[in-house]
C-alpha cells in the first residue's frame, strides 16, 4: 500500500493474497477491494472471510459521503463512537502494515473529525504513533485533559525516540567532522594532514624532475576542541501546517544541544515569540513547549534572533518557515541582508519533512534568494548535510526541485 489522497482510499498493492488464488483472481480481488462494491465496479468478485472484513475496514473510512445506491455494499460506519473508532483502529494494525496504518489514521482524522476523540487515553493506548499524529496531539494538548496528558506524552516519546535513533547518530558524525575540517592548523600532525589544500598552496614548489611537490607548508584538520566554535540558531514556524518540521526540528535541536562545540538556540513563533533553549535536553518538553496554529511573524522571530548573535562570523540561522509573513515584509527581508552581511551564514528551509515542500510564498522565497539566502525543503536525512555545509561555509547540497 502506499499514500492516498484526498477522498480515496490508499493503493491496494500489499494486500497478502491467499495462498491457493491463481493471478486472474488475485487481480479481480485486489479491483474489488479497491473499487468498493459498486455495481459499476465489473469485477463480478465476492469477498469473504478476511477479505470482507478488510473492505470493511476500508468503507468504515472511504465510503464516508457516498450516496446510498441499490447494491452498495460499501458505508461510511465509525460514526463519532469511541468503542467503535477503537476497534477499527485495531483492525486495521491486523490487516495492513504500519506505514499503511499511519496514512489510514491521518485520514481518519482529516475526514472524520476524530481528533477529539484522541484526548481519552484508551484511543490514544490504540493509534500507530507517526510524525502526524504527535503533529495532532500538540495542536490538542491544551485542550487535553490531566487523565489523557501522561498518554499523550508517552506517544509522543516513542515517536521521538525512534526519530532520534534513526538521525542522532549520523547527525553527530557528520556535524564533528565538518567542525573539524573548518579548524585548520599550520603544523599539523601526519596523519591530520589535509593533502588537498596542502598541495593547493605548494604547487609553485613543484620539481619537474622529480614529478613531486615539495610541501613547504603544512595545512591541517584541526581536531575537535571542546570550547564552542560554532553557534547555530534554529527559528521554527509554529503555524498548523509545519507540524512536522517542528517535530523534526525539536529532535535534531537537541542532537546539536548535546555536542560541546556547537552552541545551539531554538526559537518558536507564530505572532509570538518563544525561546526554548533551556529544555533542549529533553525534546519532548520543547514539543509540548508548543503551541501549534496562530498567525505568523517571521519579521519579529527574527529580530529575537538578531539580538542574540553575538559572533556573526560563527554563526548558522536556520528559518524553517512556509514564508506566509503576518509582519513586516521588508522588514524581514532587510534584517536577513544585514545577518548575511555581518557574516552569519542564513539558511531558509520551507519545510523539515519526509514529504517535501508545502504550499509556501514563491514571492518571499524569490527575494531571499535573491539575497544569497535560497529556500527548498529538505528532508530529515539530508539536514546533517545542510547543516554540514552551512559550518564550513560552502555551497548547500539543495535538492532538485523536479
Amino acid at each position: 500500500m502506499t499514500d492516498t489522497t484526498a477522498g480515496q482510499a490508499p493503493e491496494l498493492v500489499q494486500v497478502p493474497a491467499p495462498a491457493s488464488a491463481d493471478p486472474a483472481r488475485e487481480r479481480l480481488r485486489r479491483w474489488r477491494l479497491v473499487l468498493g462494491g459498486d455495481q459499476a465496479d465489473g469485477t463480478g468478485c465476492t469477498l469473504s472471510g478476511r477479505d470482507a472484513a478488510m473492505d470493511g475496514a476500508l468503507a468504515a473510512l472511504y465510503g464516508k459521503g457516498d450516496k446510498a445506491q441499490p447494491g452498495r455494499e460499501r458505508s461510511a460506519g465509525l460514526g463519532a463512537s469511541a468503542p467503535s473508532v477503537a476497534r477499527w483502529l485495531g483492525d486495521i494494525r491486523d490487516y495492513f502494515p504500519s506505514s499503511v496504518v499511519q496514512v489510514m489514521q491521518r485520514d481518519a482524522i482529516d475526514r472524520l473529525g476524530l481528533a477529539s476523540l484522541l484526548l481519552e487515553p484508551e484511543m490514544l493506548q490504540a493509534v500507530e504513533p507517526d510524525v502526524h499524529l504527535v503533529g495532532t496531539l500538540l495542536s490538542l494538548h491544551k485542550a487535553m485533559p490531566e487523565t489523557t496528558r501522561e498518554t499523550a506524552r508517552a506517544v509522543v516519546r516513542k515517536v521521538v525516540e525512534e526519530l532520534e535513533k534513526r538521525l542522532a547518530t549520523r547527525t553527530r558524525a557528520t556535524l564533528t567532522g565538518a567542525l573539524d575540517r573548518s579548524a585548520r592548523v599550520q603544523r599539523p600532525r601526519h596523519h591530520d594532514i589535509d593533502w588537498n589544500r596542502t598541495i593547493a598552496a605548494n604547487l609553485k614548489h613543484y620539481l619537474p624532475e622529480y614529478r613531486t611537490v615539495v610541501p613547504e607548508r603544512l595545512i591541517g584538520y584541526g581536531r575537535a576542541a571542546r570550547s564552542v566554535r560554532k553557534e547555530v540558531v534554529l527559528c521554527v514556524d509554529q503555524s498548523g501546517s509545519m507540524a512536522a518540521s517542528v517535530v523534526h526540528a525539536s529532535v535534531f535541536g537537541a542532537v546539536l544541544a548535546s555536542m560541546r562545540s556547537i552552541s545551539t538556540r531554538l526559537v518558536v513563533f507564530d505572532t509570538a515569540v518563544v525561546d526554548l533553549t533551556d529544555q533542549l535536553d529533553d525534546p519532548v518538553d520543547v514539543l509540548f513547549g508548543t503551541q501549534l496554529g496562530g498567525g505568523t511573524d517571521i519579521n519579529r522571530a527574527l529580530a529575537y534572533c538578531q539580538e542574540r548573535i553575538t559572533r556573526p562570523a560563527e554563526t548558522v540561522v536556520v528559518l524553517i518557515s512556509d514564508l506566509y509573513e503576518g509582519g513586516i515584509r521588508d522588514e524581514m527581508l532587510k534584517r536577513v541582508a544585514a545577518m548575511k552581511a555581518s557574516g552569519v551564514r542564513f539558511v531558509a528551509l520551507l519545510a523539515l519533512s519526509d514529504e517535501g515542500a508545502p504550499a509556501y510564498d514563491r514571492e518571499h522565497a524569490a527575494a531571499l534568494a535573491a539575497l544569497g539566502a535560497p529556500a527548498f525543503a529538505c528532508t530529515p536525512d539530508l539536514f546533517p548535510e545542510v547543516m554540514a555545509a552551512a559550518l564550513e561555509k560552502r555551497p548547500l547540497p539543495i535538492p532538485d526541485p523536479a
